[in-house]
């Protein structure tokens, strides 16, 4: 299984992309996996394509020049971080090359078993879940960033300070001004500012979200879609706390990921910026999404209210 930033369904042929194109590709570079049925996921993201190549395989195209750097990374270092983390990340089995039409580099990956935890209901155990997850990033923290690429342009700017994201933040509070509590939001997004990163630099996922995450018997089975990673401040990697996680179960991952006041006010606006966003992206097309994302900052406007927050 595997997903990007954006669910959307796996329709053949976005981007100028097809399953005859992955076909050619493999014939041309991989030819011991010619023959094998290639098809599109049943959910695919949106900066790469995503195919099933045979039962264990998966070939993964960036979709656009933008995302190039993130594929490209993701073959480098997936390997790396592997052997140093609870549970299975995609494994690199080939590294493609431009051609038959297809300009960008791209990457065969093994498939890995497991549903996207997109809700809570596909979780077992959701307080057990945050505790495993937590587990996770510390492991991943806590793996050498000597030589990591450093968070920027290739990571979307996730462990770089939020700032980065001023702009479309403020914009967003105006375009929601009496839709949403915009004042205690903008403390929020102050405070998050404010709240600047001392270091060391670790490595970051950056977006660990449901779609990311595989659940296999309830619990945590695999961590998926690395191309937003990097070494930095791992403050972004925390946001779940609000969009997945509530009550005990967010309670659990706080204690477990023991982070300090500081690292709390940058994920509370990290969570904040998104959420804000795709408020204003969706409110008139999709008021179902935009609800869940109104919902997220409700649930941060409420926790950054609460003592323990502080």
């Amino acid at each position: 299984m595997t997903s990007g930033k954006g669910g959307t369904a796996g329709a053949d042929g976005r981007a100028g992309i097809d399953a005859a194109l992955v076909r050619r590709l493999i014939a041309a570079q991989f030819p011991q996996w010619q023959g094998l049925p290639v098809r599109p996921v049943a959910v695919d993201g949106w900066d790469n394509r995503t195919y099933r190549l045979g039962d264990a395989m998966t070939v993964r195209l960036p979709s656009a020049a933008g995302y190039v750097p993130a594929v490209e990374k993701e073959n480098a270092w997936l390997p790396v971080l592997a052997p140093h983390l609870p549970v299975p990340v995609p494994p690199v089995l080939g590294k493609g090359e431009p051609g038959e039409g297809y300009p960008y580099p791209w990457s065969v990956r093994g498939w890995l078993d497991g549903e996207t935890a997109v809700t809570p209901d596909r979780v077992g155990d959701l307080t057990g879940f945050a505790v495993e997850l937590a587990g996770f990033l510390l492991a991943l923290q806590a793996v050498d960033p000597a030589g990591g690429p450093a968070a920027g342009a290739h990571s979307f700017h996730r462990g770089a300070p939020p700032a980065h994201y001023d702009g479309e933040t403020c914009a967003a509070l105006a375009a929601l001004d009496g839709l949403v509590d915009t004042g205690r939001a903008a403390a929020v997004w102050d405070a998050a500012l404010a709240a600047g990163f001392a270091g060391p630099p670790v490595w970051f996922h950056g977006d660990i979200a449901g779609g990311n995450l595989l659940v296999r018997d309830g619990r945590l089975a695999a961590v998926i879609d690395f191309g937003t990673s990097g070494v930095g401040d791992p403050a972004c990697d925390l946001v779940i706390a609000w969009t997945l996680f509530s009550g005990e179960s967010r309670a659990a991952f706080r204690r477990t990921v023991a982070k300090d006041p500081g690292m709390w006010a940058r994920a509370r606006g990290w969570a904040l910026w998104k959420a804000l966003i795709s408020v204003v992206q969706h409110r008139d097309t999709s008021p179902s999404l935009a609800a869940e994302h109104a919902r997220v900052i409700t649930e941060v406007l409420s926790d950054a209210a609460e003592p323990a927050a502080a």
